[in-house]
């Protein structure tokens, strides 16, 4: 592993849920040469907790970057994911490139995550990008206690929503508008879009446009000699059940909207008046609302031949050692 070449210019707070692509994403930043991550917080909701810690933990292990403070939460969304997704963490800690990591006795403990993101935010030198790719419950919170936060954050980055798409939420009693990461805690989302903070939106409308399909899981794979490379590979390679179909549809929600941080100029985005819907029916709806809706930096497209390239260079690579 080498050192960064520069030092890091954008300070980015991570807010991940533990789903794969949530750890796929910690391993981009971690490659990231411009970013200092000031922290990382687990929201429980596609995961068990114990389980996405330990995950976290082992990454940061690899990066040799246990500097970096891991906290988690514990707050339980109105609509909890499918206990299989939440399994994953499980089964990645036992992949044979996670199984032997050794990690230090504190991945056992944490503080609450909504303190912790108050603490973290109030220390930094400048304002942050705050990235989150599963619910914004603990931002949401975090604010509720100390609204002066609003001054340290630059921008959030946020993988939600589904605005002129179908969502990916298919259960009892609702109607199938919404995404996961809003439906997790509308209220919350719903609370979010009348912050006043300036958010960068990236739904599914632009991440359901590039899929991880067999065709991206063979060319990594003939990277294999690349320790990163093959480590994503193991981890995708468990994403092949997660969604029932018949076809492969697992898509890289939270890894794009991360690549946004390195790549912004591969982006199309739309300035839309959006609201969503806190409960009900089409609980977690983000829609757009002219005239009276929340405006809101929404990705409308992303050039996927860019992204692709960017993704397999950064694989490539050894992992920022500071």
């Amino acid at each position: 592993m080498q050192p960064s070449s520069s030092p890091a210019t954008t300070p980015v707070f991570f807010d991940h849920d533990g789903g794969v692509d949530d750890f796929l994403s910690l391993l981009l930043l971690l490659h990231m040469r411009h970013v200092q991550l000031l922290g990382v917080s687990v929201t429980p909701a596609d995961c068990y907790l114990e389980n996405a810690l330990l995950t976290t933990h082992k990454l940061l292990a690899l990066a040799q970057r246990n500097d970096v403070e891991v906290s988690g939460g514990n707050y339980h969304g109105m609509n909890a994911f499918p206990s299989d997704w939440r399994a994953k963490p499980k089964i990645l800690n036992a992949l044979p490139s996670m199984i032997n990591v050794e990690v230090g006795p504190h991945a056992a403990h944490y503080d609450d995550n909504t303190a912790f993101i108050i603490r973290r935010l109030e220390a930094a030198p400048a304002p942050v990008t705050f990235l989150m790719t599963g619910p914004c419950s603990s931002l949401v919170h975090a604010l509720e206690q100390a609204p002066s936060l609003r001054e340290k954050i630059a921008e959030v980055v946020w993988m939600g929503g589904a605005v002129d798409v179908i969502g990916n939420v298919k259960t009892y009693n609702h109607n199938g508008t919404a995404e996961w990461n809003v439906f997790w805690d509308p209220m919350s989302a719903h609370k979010l879009f009348r912050s006043g903070l300036p958010i960068t939106l990236v739904p599914l409308d632009t991440t359901n446009t590039v899929p991880v399909s067999f065709d991206f899981l063979k060319k990594l794979a003939s990277q294999a000699g690349y320790f990163f490379s093959n480590l994503a590979g193991q981890f995708w390679a468990t994403t092949i059940d997660t969604i029932p179909a018949y076809e492969y549809t697992y898509f890289m929600w939270d890894v794009l909207t991360t690549s946004y941080l390195a790549i912004p100029e591969a982006f199309q985005f739309e300035m839309i008046e959006l609201e969503v819907s806190p409960s009900s029916a089409d609980a977690g709806n983000t829609y757009r609302k002219p005239s009276s809706g929340q405006w809101v930096k929404t990705a409308v497209g992303v050039q996927k031949e860019r992204f692709y390239e960017f993704l397999f260079e950064l694989l490539k690579q050894d992992l920022v050692v500071s």
